[in-house]
């Protein structure tokens, strides 16, 4: 049987066998303000969020999600 698995999410509580972090959803956006790329990744609270979007200095326009919860939107164009 051929099934494909949801994506995989690694992150820090995985190598340290500690609890779940929260899971986010993070979206690069292009020129045009459409989704580009996305990711899912692990962050113990919003600002740790928001610091992982922000290391991809070549994608600094995106949206990152909780669950159905717009965390941020970020524009560069818009600083």
């Amino acid at each position: 049987m051929n099934r494909r698995a949801g994506p995989l999410v690694i992150g820090r509580s995985d190598l340290t066998g500690g609890e779940a972090l929260p899971t986010y959803r993070l979206y690069r956006l292009d020129g045009a303000g459409r989704i580009s790329s996305a990711e899912w990744i692990e962050a113990a609270g919003d600002e740790e969020a928001r610091s992982i979007a922000r290391r991809d200095p070549a994608s600094p326009r995106y949206e990152l999600w909780q669950g159905p919860r717009l965390v941020g939107r970020v524009d560069a164009h818009e600083q």
